[in-house]
């Protein structure tokens, strides 16, 4: 069975006014000695952190990695009058502030205001592969359903102070970077690797890290990258993304060593779908990922566990994504949840502050209880309730 992980980036908010707070390099510096837990890393901008779990083989393993990693990122922050919180974008107005890293001041100073402004929080799910080869035939197959992980997963619909009118306005603000979106079938390790090269050698990226594709080969891991959903809100949704990209690569596998050859759906055309995806989410019409045309969000969630089914078994997660799927039909994900509260509140306030109760609702049950705290003085960091976190630094 393959192994699988996910890396989650955390919004920091201000524990009173939810108005995002630079402090991740700060409370690295002052976070315990690594562990064998799951880790915490800089990303471009110093209000927001990037947590990693381990890799792991079922479901309920993995929702508990989520689950620890999401109350440590909390508890290394809390210090500093910060929560972390998991929104796709803050809802509030706010100026980032670049990570002090050679290569981030790099990206921010060569790409002005993308590199400046882009404050995004994404899910980025890791599944173990076999060989190079292997990967690059589960990209290939995989690609036309990520509309509908980016749908199911949809968790920005404000940004600074505005409703987008989006589900995912990640999407729209995240392809301002050059290379993100989607890739065209490769069709070998020899072809993307040539592909690679091509992009690297036009010298408008820095390095193979800014290859920001929907999904690609880890550097660092013996992995396939999908990186086209939003951090999800409910860390249920996580788990249900991931195991359906686990079993997106598993039924993409066997594909491949039958000699099944991928959709050639155009990279151009996948856009479109994601675009849609982003604009409506689950609860619109998407296209079709296996025939021309569009269809019900349901509908295509509907088609895409009827592809993975036999995978989803074998792995032992049918039932956790059936539940998962179900709910996020009937309850809504992350952007209903918010829109839901800003409607009954009015207050992109009180949207911040629900973000963080569902956020750390699994590691903290009675955290709607818990009293505001300011961010000078009023918090003892030596009573802060920690998890033992790892930190590393960020490279990509």
């Amino acid at each position: 069975m393959r192994t699988f992980g996910v890396e989650e980036e955390m919004l920091l908010v201000d524990v009173d006014s939810g108005v995002p707070l630079p402090v991740a390099q700060l409370a690295l510096a002052a976070a315990h000695a690594p562990s064998a837990g799951p880790k915490a890393e800089t990303e471009i901008h110093q209000e927001m952190l990037e947590v990693q779990t381990r890799p792991q083989v079922n479901a309920s393993g993995l929702l508990a990695d989520v689950t620890a990693g999401r109350a440590m990122a909390d508890s290394l922050v809390e210090p500093f009058g910060a929560r972390a919180v998991a929104l796709g974008m803050s809802p509030l107005p706010c100026k980032p502030h670049p990570t002090r890293s050679p290569r981030y001041q790099e990206m921010v100073g060569r790409y002005g205001e993308v590199g400046r402004n882009t404050l995004v929080c994404g899910l980025h799910v890791h599944v173990r592969i076999d060989s190079r080869d292997e990967g690059v035939a589960i990209l290939d197959r995989i690609r036309n359903w990520a509309p509908v992980l980016l749908a199911l997963s949809a968790n920005s619909p404000f940004a600074n102070g505005i409703d987008t009118g989006y589900a995912s306005y990640r999407f729209s603000a995240w392809h301002q970077w050059q290379s993100a979106g989607p890739a065209d079938v490769f069709g070998s390790t020899e072809a993307y690797d040539g592909f690679e090269r091509e992009m690297l050698a036009t010298d408008v990226i820095m390095d193979p890290g800014m290859l920001y594709l929907d999904a690609r080969l880890s550097r660092r891991h013996p992995t396939i990258e999908v990186r086209v959903a939003d951090v999800c809100l409910d860390a249920r949704d996580t788990v249900l993304i991931a195991a359906l990209v686990r079993a997106l690569a598993d039924t993409a596998a066997a594909e491949w060593r039958r000699g099944i050859p991928p959709v050639s759906t155009s990279s151009a055309a996948l856009r479109l779908a994601e675009w849609q995806a982003a604009l409506t989410g689950i609860t619109g019409r998407l296209p079709n990922p296996e025939s021309p045309g569009s269809a019900p969000g349901a509908d295509v969630a509907a088609a895409l566990l009827a592809h993975v089914e036999t995978a989803l078994t074998v792995n032992g997660d049918l039932g956790t994504v059936q539940d998962g799927l179900a709910r996020v039909l009937h309850d809504g994900g992350g952007f209903q949840k918010q829109r839901a509260v800003h409607d009954r509140e009015g207050s992109f306030a009180d949207v911040v502050t629900r973000a963080v109760e569902i956020t750390h609702a699994a590691s903290r049950p009675n955290d709607s209880a818990r009293p505001n705290r300011g961010p000078t003085g009023s918090v003892n960091p030596a009573g802060v309730r920690r998890t033992s976190p790892a930190v590393v630094r960020g490279v990509e």
